[in-house]
Parts: structure tokens; C-alpha cells; sequence
């Protein structure tokens, strides 16, 4: 869990020390956005090599999650000395996000190793860790000021310790291992009905969750902008969004607890009602109260990541053991090409319709996770 926490702080760094990029280097809106969605589509890349060649399931995932994290931190500290924004910058983040194929997946795919009836709880804090990581890099901005550089130093660092950590794991009883690679096991996710309605919630709640995470700290600049000074709006904004996420960590490993017990399809069902609703009261609230904006974004933040987890172990449990790590991987490769095209999109939408109509167009995702999840459970009642 720690391990994962230090390597996913890579992620959103981008994001979070933007504004103090922009502050110091023109950078135009579209390499702005290119800086995040590079992460995205590296991922995408990095995880469908994954998924196809079966490295998942095929190589000991603690040499490959600590090979992967720390040549990831590498490329990420490469940003001190590439020009913010320039085509290297933003093939230094593909190629990290590339490298984060081999952590997030691969992570689930040692948790999923350790018990059968309780992988909810188990995916559920591997994937709070996540959004704790996920979240670091506006904690680091925040500590780090207008020093940007401090923040990229100590998140690369962190990735790199945290590759070294995961050597010192153990596998668990339920581990499974491929003794070959075998392409075809990645269309079991459309065979297999079941799968494929796990992977259609997923997409569902991607289309929501990286567009907000990536950008919910810029949104709330504008919206608290308009009560107080620019520096100070900048201040709040990447604390809220920071613990907005940070949130969806804690009601992730929460849910776990509840998910093997009441149903993980439920407990799915359940966020993203909570997550959608939240989405548009966001909408109603922005530019309106700080507080209210405040209350809405840390619900829509608690709300927005519990049913990822569900969603993973679901595909754990309807996969061969062999298979598991290659279509996790494989659905996060799916919902991360989603994210590509939110990410890039979601501030381009925000410059011409506004913010709150970006936060009512997000919330389109949790709607069609729902009808996937009510369409799993006719054919298994008790996921």
C-alpha cells in the first residue's frame, strides 16, 4: 500500500504545479492540457502492451512494479531540466504514464493474490492507496509554494523508494501465474458477460473520474475567485482538491469493508448515484458560497472512487486466476483511452460552456455505470 501510494504521486503532478508552470513559462492551453492526457494515453499504451503480452500474469509483479516505478521516476525528474510544455516535457509524461502500467494493475494484481472472499476490502484499499497517491502531488504543491521544482523532486523520489518497497512483498496463496502468454484471454472480456458488464460500469465511472480529478483544482480557482484574491483562491483550491480526493481514498478502503458483505455491485450502484448527484449539485453551487462549493466537491470527491475498486474485483472474480492480471489490465487500458478524451476535452469545454456545464456533462458517466451494474446483477443476484 505505501509502496503504491509513493508511485502513483507521478500522476496528477502536472496538474497540480500548473499554475505555477504558466506563472513562469508561457505555455499554451493546449500543451496545458497535453501535459496531463500524455500521462493518460501513456497509460493506455503501457497497459494494453501489458494486457496483450501477459506480463501481469507472467512475470513476479514485484520485480515489474519496482522496475516500472523507478524508471518512472526518472522521466518524471527529467522535467527539471526539459522546457515546461516543450515536446520533450510531454513525452517525459507519456512515457511515465507508460511505466504507471506496471504499478496501478500490477499492485491489484498482488492484492487479488491474498483472499477470495474478501477482494473488495483487499482491491478497495489497494486502490485508496492509489487516490492517496493521486492526491500527494496537490499536497506537494501546496507545501512546496510557488517552488515547483521541490514538489516534482520529492514526488520522484518518492516513486523511486517506493519501487524498492514492493520488493521487500510477499505473494499471496491465491496468486496465479500464466505459464505462457496467451492473446486471446483479453477477449474473455467481451465473452464473458458478466466481464463485460464489469467493464461497462468502469468506463461509466472513468468518464468521471480522471476529467475531475485532472482539473477540479483549476475549476474551483475560477469558482472561488470570484469571493477572494486570486493567490488565495489558488491556496484554497489545491487544498480542497487535495482532500476532495484524498476523500474518495478513505470511502474507497471504507467500502471494501462493507462490499464482500453486502454485495460489490451494490456498493457500486450505491457510489455512483452519490458521485452523479453530487456532480450537479457542484454545477448548481459553483461561483455561488465557498462553503457550499466546498461541501459538494468533498462528497463528489468521497463519492467519485469507491466503485472502482468493485469493478476490479469483479473481474477478479468472474476471471481464471491465470487471467486476472491481464484483463484488470486490460479494463484499465479501456477506461484510461476514455480518460485520454476527457482529460484533453475538459478544460476545452470549460473556455466555451463553463465549468458547471462541464461538471453536468460529467456526470452523463455514472449513469451508464448504473444500467451496466443492474444488468450484472440479473445474470449473478449475489455480486
Amino acid at each position: 500500500m505505501v509502496a503504491e501510494i509513493a508511485a502513483m504521486s507521478l500522476w496528477f503532478m502536472s496538474a497540480a504545479i500548473l499554475p505555477d508552470l504558466t506563472r513562469e513559462y508561457p505555455i499554451s492551453e493546449f500543451r496545458q492540457a497535453a501535459l496531463s492526457s500524455a500521462v493518460q494515453i501513456g497509460f493506455v499504451v503501457g497497459a494494453l502492451v501489458s494486457a496483450l503480452l501477459g506480463l501481469a500474469d507472467r512475470i513476479d509483479p514485484r520485480r515489474f512494479f519496482a522496475f516500472c516505478a523507478i524508471t518512472a521516476a526518472l522521466f518524471n525528474a527529467s522535467l527539471l531540466v526539459s522546457e515546461p510544455g516543450g515536446v520533450v516535457s510531454i513525452l517525459a509524461r507519456f512515457a511515465t504514464g507508460a511505466l504507471l502500467a506496471g504499478v496501478y494493475p500490477v499492485g491489484m494484481k498482488i492484492a487479488v493474490g491474498w483472499g477470495q472472499k474478501d477482494r473488495g476490502f483487499l482491491v478497495g484499499t489497494l486502490v485508496g492507496a492509489l487516490t492517496f497517491g493521486s492526491a500527494a502531488p496537490h499536497l506537494l504543491a501546496l507545501l512546496g509554494g510557488t517552488d515547483w521544482r521541490w514538489s516534482l523532486t520529492v514526488a520522484s523520489i518518492a516513486s523511486a523508494l517506493g519501487g524498492l518497497l514492493c520488493l521487500a512483498t510477499t505473494l499471496g496463496p491465491f496468486h496465479g501465474t500464466a505459464p505462457r502468454m496467451d492473446i486471446k484471454a483479453v477477449f474473455s472480456a467481451w465473452t464473458n458477460r458478466k466481464i463485460r458488464y464489469a467493464y461497462i460500469g468502469y468506463l461509466g465511472h472513468m468518464w468521471e473520474l480522471y476529467a475531475m480529478w485532472a482539473w477540479i483544482g483549476i475549476a474551483l480557482t475560477v469558482s472561488f475567485s470570484a469571493h477572494m484574491a486570486a493567490e488565495d483562491a489558488v491556496s484554497l483550491a489545491r487544498l480542497i482538491a487535495f482532500l476532495a480526493i484524498a476523500a474518495g481514498g478513505v470511502a474507497c478502503i471504507a467500502a471494501g469493508v462493507f462490499a464482500d458483505k453486502v454485495g460489490k455491485a451494490n456498493i457500486a450502484i450505491l457510489a455512483m448515484a452519490v458521485s452523479g448527484t453530487a456532480a450537479l449539485f457542484s454545477a448548481i453551487t459553483f461561483g455561488g458560497p465557498v462553503w457550499l462549493t466546498i461541501l459538494c466537491v468533498l462528497i463528489w470527491g468521497a463519492a467519485i472512487l469507491p466503485d472502482s475498486a468493485q469493478f476490479s474485483a469483479l473481474v477478479a472474480d468472474f476471471a481464471p486466476a491465470e487471467q486476472a492480471g491481464s484483463l484488470m489490465t486490460f479494463q484499465t487500458a479501456l477506461g484510461f483511452a476514455l480518460t485520454f478524451l476527457t482529460v484533453q476535452v475538459t478544460p476545452m469545454l470549460a473556455n466555451g460552456i463553463g465549468w458547471p456545464a462541464v461538471f453536468g456533462i460529467m456526470s452523463i458517466g455514472p449513469a451508464i455505470g448504473i444500467a451496466g451494474m443492474l444488468r450484472l446483477k440479473r445474470l449473478a443476484p449475489d455480486s
